[in-house]
């Protein structure tokens, strides 16, 4: 009887305690302010501690300017771990902070705008363990960087919010709910919510601003008699001059190899050196092409053991004598490279750091992953394509380069990136001004000839335009160093290649229709960069090219 009794404690015991493992005290709620605010969201132009604050700070109207301060304090009755606790309570504190954090709803005059699940690393975890209140900056003179500013340009600039809040008197309302992504995604109720009227006021642009700007002699181009929506354009030059896009510093339309639209922006001119970041990676694919046009390579498929003793370098396995030049020019190399990943051996902020590009990324381990299957973004593989081609091709590959691709179309003003070693550095980089881009990209769509010159083979800009990963979901699809991206205008799809940079940079050929577009920019990493130049193409330059 006295076995029954004491295995019956050991059992509530142990319930109890499965039930209660992932509770951690919060900290107490003591302000009064607090106390007065539980569960609300309260919005401020300054920045002011928590000890210090007034109910007189508190904003119910604003008067909405970028260059203000613009911060929300929340105050809750609970931790975020506690709050996760409840929609999963068979995690551990590590698990739930884990898989979970705080989702952001964004309402424009009762419109939900946009939803964020907060990365689970975004902010502190003994923040997350105890807080009950915190302050994000959304906006600050002090160009206060935290995860705030990022999650509200994500909304303003990439989802609609910079739209929604357009000249006039709104309300802005924000929820805020406790999330967790196990298999399923899991969301709590509202614990903190909150509203404010903003008055957006008008921005002065001038005419001349807003003009669509004529084409000036001596483009290198003939230029295009061809008709063009020039409402639209004078809508989308509006948009940049109320800094509604960003940062923008030139577009360029070709159609039919003629010239029909050249602008530029915030200082930038024809004559401008854009840095338009892994643009260059591109140039890879090309300079790839036609050295094996040239019988420098053989073909795509030679192995790094034909140009590297791999046993030479760091934690080398068999696996490295596989891989192809193909997966490098693909990002499937099955190096342990992922820009995406921080935490990867070979991301690429790990390597510039270093004393020899080429040794950092032979020296990296392989993964588990298959060769020419699995797509990661993979900057140093395309430093090692580029130092391929340099031991391939005569004279190496600044000379190559400047005889066998930029000659041969004109281009003479131009500025490589190199590595320690004094080599043109294909990761990205170079600069060119926006009309030599747009050559680059007339010589894709021409199938690779220029001016009667075959600088490339068409198969290889057949095989360089296949889209190698259909079932990524993290993108379109990608092929030799170009990104595709679809652009739907009305109930038309429009199919494109593009190579594509940091800062919002694109060179866009189109497959089916005769045009190449160039947008340079320079809002370097920036959450909306490359989003607001997909808003300009598909909203802007592709209806007023096509009259659609």
């Amino acid at each position: 009887m006295k076995s029954i009794f004491f295995i019956l404690l050991i059992f509530i015991f142990g319930f109890s305690q499965s039930q209660t493992k992932n509770i951690v005290e919060p900290e107490k709620i003591e302000n009064s302010i607090q106390k007065k605010h539980l569960n609300q969201i309260l919005f401020l132009d300054k920045i002011i501690s928590i000890d210090n604050l007034q109910e007189s700070d508190f904003l119910k109207t604003m008067t909405f300017r970028e260059d203000k301060d613009f911060d929300i304090r929340v105050f809750l009755d609970n931790s975020l771990v506690n709050y996760l606790h409840q929609l999963d309570d068979s995690l551990t504190v590590d698990e739930l902070l884990k898989k979970g954090n705080y989702q952001f709803n964004f309402y424009v005059d009762g419109k939900l705008m946009y939803t964020e699940n907060l990365n689970s690393g975004a902010g502190k975890v003994e923040d997350k363990k105890v807080r009950t209140n915190f302050r994000i900056p959304f906006l600050n003179t002090q160009n206060e960087d935290s995860w705030g500013r990022y999650l509200w340009m994500r909304f303003f600039f990439a989802n609609g919010g910079m739209d929604a809040l357009e000249v006039g008197n709104h309300i802005l309302k924000i929820e805020i709910k406790p999330y967790l992504k196990t298999l399923n995604l899991k969301v709590g109720n509202v614990i903190a919510s909150g509203e404010i009227q903003l008055i957006v006021p008008k921005k002065d642009v001038s005419d001349e601003q807003i003009a669509v700007q004529k084409i000036k002699p001596n483009s290198g181009w003939k230029i295009s008699d061809e008709k063009i929506d020039q409402e639209k354009i004078r809508l989308l030059n509006q948009k940049i001059a109320e800094n509604r896009f960003r940062e923008i510093t030139g577009i360029v339309v070709i159609k039919d190899e003629k010239l029909l639209l050249e602008e530029y922006f915030n200082g930038y001119g024809r004559d401008s050196l854009n840095d338009t970041r892994s643009v260059g990676k591109s140039f890879s694919s090309a300079l790839m092409g036609i050295a094996i046009k040239n019988g420098y390579i053989k073909n795509e498929n030679q192995t790094l053991k034909d140009f590297y003793g791999l046993k030479q370098f760091k934690n080398y396995s068999s696996k490295k004598d596989s891989v192809t030049l193909k997966s490098l020019l693909t990002m499937s190399s099955a190096f342990d490279g992922n820009d995406a990943d921080y935490d990867s051996a070979g991301n690429e902020e790990n390597m510039y750091p270093t004393d020899n590009w080429v040794k950092f990324t032979l020296d990296l381990p392989m993964t588990g992953n298959k060769i020419g299957k699995n797509w990661n973004y993979f900057t140093a593989g395309v430093v090692v394509t580029g130092d391929i081609l340099d031991k391939s091709v005569p004279k190496g590959l600044k000379d190559y380069a400047d005889k066998k691709l930029f000659q041969p179309m004109g281009i003479t003003n131009y500025k490589w990136q190199f590595t320690p070693q004094q080599k043109p550095s294909l990761a990205g980089g170079l600069r060119m001004r926006a009309l030599d881009f747009a050559k680059f990209g007339q010589l894709y769509k021409n199938n690779g000839i220029w001016k009667g010159k075959q600088i490339l083979d068409k198969t290889w800009i057949q095989k360089t335009f296949t889209n190698y990963f259909s079932d990524n979901k993290e993108s379109e699809g990608y092929g030799y160093l170009f990104w595709r991206k679809v652009y739907k205008v009305g109930n038309k799809n429009f199919e494109s290649y593009q190579s594509s940079g940091n800062g919002g940079n694109k060179i866009i050929i189109f497959k089916e229709i005769p045009l190449v577009i160039v947008i340079t920019a320079k809002a370097y990493n920036r959450p909306y960069a490359h989003s607001q130049v997909d808003r300009i193409v598909q909203e802007y330059l592709l209806p007023s090219v096509l009259n659609e």
